[in-house]
């Protein structure tokens, strides 16, 4: 029997990240939007170091609560870490302020350091905390919790939408860069290299468009008005509010630790 599908972060196809059975499984979708929201604006606001620590325990805290697949999250957590990792090397010798050591005709200054390492510390502790509480959803459930917040139809749609197609054009892509290895495409540093990634990007766009215009007619043809119709909200249990409490007690000692 083949094993679960599972999606990368915020999903391919929609599925919860692989996880085991949880406590938090239980909490409501619109619980833990309102935990995410409310976590990362304290988190990307805040300036002081000792705080972004301790929101990066408590996003530890969490993902070991969830029963997450510590490997897999690690993995998806660095590929994020390399994407800004050339910014947070950069940022001590860019930064203007008091030098801390030098390399070369190059000075890092302490302005800088803090920066990159605050920088570094949102980063990971809003992405362990998105992948925990909303990243054990599935695409379903997601909209239905932004449904029940009133958030805007259009808004959903469009991330169901993204959610759904998203896949269809990364099997489109997988099978363009089959066709060319079949004929014979080596990725190297020349020009022959970014000309052909050019066409590719630029074919993918052409056939993701003429997918969307075949969907869209289909769609028509169905009688589409514009609406999907989303599953009922699920009741808001007492659970979910000493959830929500509890978590808005902790980023509330949050703030006035840090302020201290």
């Amino acid at each position: 029997m083949s094993a679960p599908l599972e999606h990368s972060g915020f999903s391919w196809r929609g599925q919860a990240l692989r996880h085991g059975s949880s406590r938090l499984d239980r909490i409501e979708p619109r619980a833990r939007i309102l935990a995410l929201a409310s976590f990362a604006f304290v988190a990307v606001l805040s300036q002081s170091l000792s705080v972004l620590v301790m929101a990066l325990l408590m996003s530890i805290s969490l993902a070991v609560v969830a029963r997450l697949d510590i490997k897999r999250v690690w993995r998806r957590i660095l590929a994020v870490d390399l994407f800004i990792l050339l910014l947070l090397i950069s940022l001590p010798f860019t930064t203007p302020g008091e030098p801390v050591f030098e390399w070369r005709q190059f000075s890092a200054s302490e302005e800088g350091l803090i920066h990159a390492l605050q920088i570094g510390l949102k980063a990971n502790a809003v992405l362990l905390a998105g992948l925990t509480l909303l990243g054990t959803l599935s695409a379903n459930q997601l909209g239905t919790g932004l449904a029940g917040l009133r958030v805007p139809e259009k808004i959903v749609h469009l991330m169901l939408f993204s959610v759904r197609y998203m896949d269809v054009i990364g099997r489109e892509l997988k099978k363009m860069r089959r066709a060319m290895r079949a004929r014979g495409f080596v990725a190297c540093t020349n020009w022959h290299t970014w000309r052909a990634t050019g066409y590719l990007i630029g074919m993918l766009f052409v056939r993701s468009l003429d997918r969307a215009e075949r969907v869209h007619k289909a769609m028509k043809c169905r009688g589409f008005d514009g609406r999907f119709f989303l599953l009922p909200t699920p009741p808001w249990q007492t659970r979910d509010s000493y959830f929500l409490g509890v978590w808005l007690l902790a980023l509330a000692a949050l703030c006035l630790g840090g302020l201290q």
